[in-house]
Formats: C-alpha cells, structure tokens, sequence
C-alpha cells in the first residue's frame, strides 16, 4: 500500500505508522478520484459504489476524529 501523498510506489505502510484516521483519509481521497473517474466514463453502477464507499470513508473520519475529541 502506498503512502498518502507518496510519489514513490515502493514506500509501504510499516505497521503502526499512520493510523485508522489517516487511512480512511487516504481511502475517501482515493476513492474520489475513482469514482470522478467512473462519472466521466459513464460507469453508472461502479460511479454509484464508489460514491458511497467515499461518503462510508469520510464518516468514518469524521467518527475518529469526534473519538480522539472525547
């Protein structure tokens, strides 16, 4: 797996780097380019699936971010 931001496809994710928030993150960022890319080829069904696997991705975010808050 590729780390956020990273121009280097051989750097990986060592365990306990990074974090659940950070990787949801990295999956909504993703994901979003994805579907964006599903939308212009007129993928209706993977633009669908894409798009709530962002949305799930982001709330999930949000829901670490509220835990770390507590």
């Amino acid at each position: 797996m590729l780390k956020a931001g990273s121009d280097n496809p051989t750097q990986t994710y060592e365990p306990g780097e990074g974090g659940s928030e950070e990787a949801a993150n990295f999956i909504a960022e993703t994901v979003g380019s994805l579907a964006h890319l599903a939308r212009r080829h007129e993928l209706d069904l993977l633009t669908y699936l894409l798009a709530m696997t962002q949305l799930e991705a982001e709330e999930q975010v949000k829901l670490l971010r509220r835990r770390k808050l507590s």
